[in-house]
């Protein structure tokens, strides 16, 4: 396949923890994208709060952290849940690509959401936030499949790897879904 027909995916975890679960379903997400298709993984560690004053001249792991937004056709984002909903991590990134407003870099992306935690609710009411969020920011979020992974530490091993095969199965459709509907967008 001509690089130009790939779908290119910039994924990322909400997560500064070295073995976070969602840092391992990125990984695993790596092993199954599928051919016509590449995932880059963006480590958020590093990213400065925030800031509005520094809108218009941000940081370099900003710009950096932009630029492959841009250069991506659809985004992929990994996030786990903290007090019932994504982490500051997460949010602070979301603050800096979105930011000035007119030079928002999500606009009319195409974007997919998955997590893991141990608990059982696989972190649903952080990704529905996160969800609603990236529909205000004009993004084209994939509403299906969802992958909440529950009891994630029965499911990552010690090595970080994902090792349950229908969360790997339900991630590959994920990736899956979230090429085509890249490729739908993209012909509009």
């Amino acid at each position: 396949m001509k690089d130009a027909e790939r779908i290119t995916i910039l994924g990322f975890a909400g997560s500064l923890r070295k073995n976070s679960f969602d840092k391992s379903i990125l990984s695993a997400a790596l092993e199954m994208v599928p051919e016509d298709a590449t995932l880059e993984v963006f480590d958020l560690e590093g990213m400065p709060l925030f800031n509005p004053d520094l809108e218009k001249r941000p940081p370099e792991k900003v710009k950096v952290f932009k630029a492959k937004i841009r250069a991506a056709d659809a985004i992929l984002v990994a996030t786990p849940e903290s007090t019932y909903t994504m982490p500051g991590v997460l949010q602070n990134a979301i603050d800096w690509a979105s930011r000035p407003s007119r030079e928002n870099v999500f606009h009319g992306k195409p974007v997919a959401v998955m997590g893991a935690s141990p608990g059982v609710t696989g972190t649903a009411r952080a990704q529905y936030h996160l969800r609603q969020i990236f529909a205000s920011l004009n993004m084209s979020v994939l509403e299906t499949p969802e992958v909440m992974v529950p009891f994630a530490d029965e499911k990552v091993d010690r090595e970080g790897r994902l090792i349950d095969r229908e969360t790997r199965e339900n991630i590959k459709e994920l990736l899956e879904s979230l090429v085509s509907w890249t490729r739908k967008i993209k012909k509009k």
